[in-house]
């Protein structure tokens, strides 16, 4: 018996639905993309032109609509990703959407809603893929009480360098494209809630630093989101976390490093600013900190598309 294929629209053919969602949808044998939609009629006959895309739509409402379609790939900017999601969602389609989830938390509950109220369709987030190949080492030795109870969780993220009053402007600087997303922290705070639960409390301090980009016409545009943030708080387990991400502190000692302390012992995730990310572990009273085996069995990886 041969299974019909999930038949799949594209909506909004950003950077990572090219380089991601559209190479690996079409790896399942049993998905088909058949139309895509982008910002305007010239970039989606584009897009369709370049990776073989037999359809497109004048607007995202009709991909939605059309009845030859079972999935939707939402690409766009977080400030459409409520909207279409629901819309998809009540119109019986299937839903992959594109991480930031949506622009605040009152969108983020109202997709939710909708998903509940089709049970039997699919509503994805892609899921941060920072530490994929090390959560489920990290939460195993968490779980087999290695390092004890948890003090606190610290995961600092740097994610440029010295401040360059020149620099581009980007969608993610803008509120209106991307809402109370601010830089990586909603990704990191995924990795965080993976292995230690969700956060109790939050306090958050930040900063503008670079407060005017330059547009694509070189005008200069103000900034209002933050570029450097901490927020601390308590987790619902017990103990503590703090998260800082920045774009621009300069002569950082790593990508990213989080550490998470125990009462016996320290789990520590490295992504050096040159070479494979790795784990170190230590235990009370041990020589300290040492490289940790990511047992193969356990090494997540990205399985999007697949999922």
């Amino acid at each position: 018996m041969t299974m019909e294929k999930l038949r799949v629209a594209v909506i909004g053919a950003g950077a990572n639905t090219r380089s991601k969602h559209i190479p690996g949808l079409r790896l399942q044998n049993s998905v088909e993309i058949v139309g895509v939609v982008n910002r305007s009629e010239e970039s989606s006959q584009k897009v369709a032109k370049e990776l073989g895309i037999p359809k497109t739509y004048p607007d995202w409402t009709a991909a939605i609509a059309d009845p030859d379609v079972d999935a939707v790939c939402i690409g766009t900017w977080p400030y459409m990703h409520a909207q279409m999601t629901i819309a998809a969602l009540d119109a019986g389609k299937h839903v992959l959407c594109e991480a930031r989830m949506a622009m605040n938390s009152a969108e983020a509950h109202a997709m939710l809603a909708a998903s509940r109220r089709n049970p039997s369709l699919i509503a994805q987030i892609v899921p941060a893929p920072a530490s994929l190949p090390v959560d489920g080492t990290i939460k195993d030795v968490i779980a087999s009480g290695a390092i004890g109870e948890i003090i606190t969780a610290d995961v600092r993220v740097y994610a440029g360098d010295y401040p360059n009053h020149n620099s581009p402007f980007h969608w993610r600087n803008s509120k209106d494209f991307s809402g109370n997303n601010i830089m990586s922290l909603g990704i990191w705070y995924e990795s965080v809630m993976r292995w230690v639960g969700h956060a109790a409390t939050v306090n958050a301090v930040g900063q503008v630093v670079v407060r005017h980009r330059r547009d694509e016409s070189g005008a200069r545009t103000p900034i209002a989101v933050p570029d450097h943030i901490d927020v601390t708080g308590y987790l619902q387990q017990g103990g503590q976390y703090r998260l800082s991400v920045t774009t621009v502190v300069g002569h950082a000692p790593a990508k990213s490093e989080a550490y998470i302390f125990g009462t016996e012992g320290t789990l520590a995730y490295i992504v050096p600013n040159e070479g494979e990310p790795y784990l170190l572990s230590a235990k009370r009273g041990g020589p300290g900190l040492a490289p940790l085996a990511i047992d193969p069995a356990r090494r997540g990886k990205w399985r999007v598309e697949e999922e």
